[in-house]
């Protein structure tokens, strides 16, 4: 089944359906991983992406997410910070171009940047690109906000909006209440309105079932987007996941290598607990993988550039120039 499915997505262009991906579960690792592989080959660009994130205001969010450390409702060791200054963000934006990295973001807590900290965001895209003359693509994580907002970060010269849809539309209620899936499905719509690539993906280990991921995938692969990261839960002392079984590393390695099933032709990429893989998540690469974020999370530690770097290039992975 594996073989067949993969030779009609690679040659076409099939879209396999919620049962086959639910089927795929049952094989071996080691065959999945190898099909999943061979559709990347065939199907992914034949660059490997690296982007990196700044931490643009940290904290005091008002929104009960129950993975995030950012919450207010929650007691966690996470401390805040306002919104960023061009020039604070400028020199951690110069740095990332000499570690090659290509796309950069600055994210923001909340459930919306809105008035005059948006306006500050706006100008802090302007002047990062004036400063490194062009030589990043810049990407924006605000939450839900507006067309209208969203059409101004285009204007500004931000090129990609992230904005998670998390998990399955099911499972959503029972780790956030404070908005709606449908409010960050109609965000998502509001910037590929605006001209807008995509990055949206989810975290994987809340307590989801396999169903839950595929339908999480299915969703992403209908909404068009470039680039889905995939992020293993990192449980967080005093979030209420915080005693949460971690997933295996081979449950994690089969739903990235049954997303390229799902999504042949996107940047699937490794973001929060690729460490927890093991070997710096080397084998999510040869699962389907094709994309990082290199850097440090939000709130978690994550892997340096240079590993990165000497990682990818290991691996044969051309890294995309810009």
């Amino acid at each position: 089944m594996i073989n067949i499915i993969k030779e009609k997505i690679i040659k076409e262009n099939y879209r396999i359906t919620k049962e086959e991906a639910l089927a795929l579960f049952n094989y071996p690792l080691e065959e999945l991983a190898k099909a999943a592989n061979e559709i990347r080959l065939a199907c992914a660009p034949k660059t490997t992406s690296v982007c990196s994130i700044i931490s643009a205001r940290q904290g005091k969010c008002g929104e009960n997410c129950k993975y995030c450390a950012q919450s207010v409702h929650w007691k966690t060791s996470c401390t805040s910070h306002p919104m960023i200054k061009p020039e604070d963000a400028i020199p951690q934006c110069k740095k990332a171009i000499e570690n090659r990295v290509s796309r950069l973001s600055l994210v923001t807590s909340g459930v919306g940047l809105k008035g005059r900290e948006f306006d500050q965001a706006l100008e802090c895209y302007k002047k990062i690109i004036r400063e490194t003359d062009g030589k990043l693509l810049l990407c924006a994580s605000h939450g839900i906000i507006s067309y209208e907002q969203m059409v101004q970060l285009k204007e500004a010269g931000v090129v990609r909006y992230h904005h998670n849809v998390e998990t399955s539309k099911n499972y959503f209620s029972k780790i956030c209440t404070t908005h709606t899936y449908q409010d960050r499905i109609e965000t998502i719509k509001n910037a590929k309105k605006a001209g807008l690539e995509i990055c949206s993906g989810g975290i994987i280990g809340m307590g989801e079932t396999i169903e839950d991921r595929i339908d999480l995938a299915m969703t992403i692969r209908n909404l068009e987007v470039q680039s889905v990261p995939v992020n293993i839960l990192n449980p967080i002392p005093g979030t209420p996941l915080e005693n949460i079984e971690k997933i295996s590393k081979e449950e994690a390695l089969k739903t990235i290598a049954v997303f390229r099933f799902i999504m042949p032709s996107q940047f699937i990429r490794c973001a929060a607990g690729r460490k927890s893989l093991g070997e710096n998540g080397r084998d999510a690469f040869l699962s389907g993988a094709n994309a990082l974020i290199s850097g440090d999370f939000l709130t978690v530690e994550g892997s340096t550039n240079k590993e990165d770097l000497e990682m990818l290039e290991e691996l044969g992975l051309e890294i995309e120039k810009f």
